[in-house]
């Protein structure tokens, strides 16, 4: 028997016996989403480079196919068993409490749809969100409430996780401020930065964050970072009224890097920021392409961007008299 008819045949055998098949429908024959497998896969794939092992020979330990393990470190394989994921968490000597996460994940693949609620850094491999933002090729915003994460200042930052009743001692608040400015690294970086498409509803340059030295020192950043190739900020006015006669909550649209024939290595994410609620991915393409014609209507009533960012400079010096 040669060697790819090996693989063939040993894959057969798994999707069968241990991973089931790939299809992209949960076990009612609903669409299932892609989320947690791709993060799941994504953790694995991590781990095993963290050891040191290839793929070959990973495979090989946890009786799988080179094919089938390739598949669900890729996020293509939707039915993963528990002993599977098991043995490969066991094999790369992850700790019992990522492990019971990533059966986790292997269960929530299996589901209709799919949400994440987090009350704080669950895991770094683990939590959903900052997995896709660091993947992400693109991300474009639409904020109704305050600045963004990727784009706050420290003390801004401070004031804003330091209001959560969640977080009370100084130490965990200072952790999460830092973990925060780390993560702004991948807009500021020097190499391959990520692109920044956002826009701020002018109601979030006058909430008064922190006070009003850390809502001008704020502001004065955000005019500064708009400078940058990869960095678009607008403002929407008050004189734009409502977008389409709805209210909507503040809202992110991933999209990732495309392979040599131009197809994106993961499909778009639309993620929406649920706050005391559950946080919420959009996958399905209909609703990706709505929330795209949404964020294109509320572009299309903001100030430009050199109009943007002198307006950022203007309220931020308002805030400089109030602190007088």
């Amino acid at each position: 028997m040669t060697n790819t008819e090996d693989t063939a045949n040993t894959e057969d055998r798994m999707s069968s016996e241990n991973v089931a098949d790939s299809a992209d429908l949960a076990d009612d024959g609903g669409p299932a989403s892609t989320l947690p497998r791709r993060q799941l896969g994504r953790f694995l794939r991590d781990s095993r480079d963290a050891t040191g092992f290839t793929i070959a020979r990973a495979a090989k330990q946890a009786d799988l196919s080179r094919a089938v393990l390739q598949r669900i470190e890729t996020g293509q394989v939707q039915k993963i068993s528990q002993p599977v994921v098991q043995a490969l968490c066991a094999l790369y000597d992850v700790s019992p409490e990522e492990t019971d996460a990533a059966v986790d994940l292997a269960a929530q693949a299996r589901a209709n749809s799919w949400h994440h609620i987090y009350g704080g850094m669950f895991s770094s491999a683990f939590n959903m969100y900052l997995g896709l933002e660091s993947a992400a090729r693109r991300l474009t915003t639409c904020q109704e409430q305050c600045i963004p994460g990727l784009l706050q200042t420290a003390d801004y930052a401070r004031a804003v996780i330091g209001a959560s009743p969640l977080f009370s001692s100084k130490e965990e608040i200072d952790r999460r401020v830092e973990f925060r400015m780390k993560r702004q690294a991948l807009i500021m970086r020097r190499t391959s930065p990520i692109e920044l498409d956002a826009v701020l509803h002018i109601s979030a340059l006058y909430r008064v964050v922190g006070g009003s030295r850390t809502m001008s020192a704020a502001l004065r950043e955000l005019a500064e970072r708009s400078k940058r190739p990869n960095i678009t900020i607008r403002i929407q006015p008050f004189s734009a009224g409502q977008t389409w006669g709805i209210p909507h909550s503040s809202f992110m649209i991933m999209d990732f890097d495309r392979n040599p024939m131009g197809e994106p290595v993961e499909p778009p994410v639309v993620f929406i920021d649920g706050g005391a609620a559950p946080d919420v991915y959009i996958e399905k393409p209909d609703e990706i392409r709505r929330y795209r014609e949404l964020a294109a209507a509320i572009q299309a009533t903001c100030l430009g961007e050199v109009e943007s960012r002198i307006l950022l400079r203007q309220v931020a010096k308002e805030h400089e008299r109030n602190e007088r």
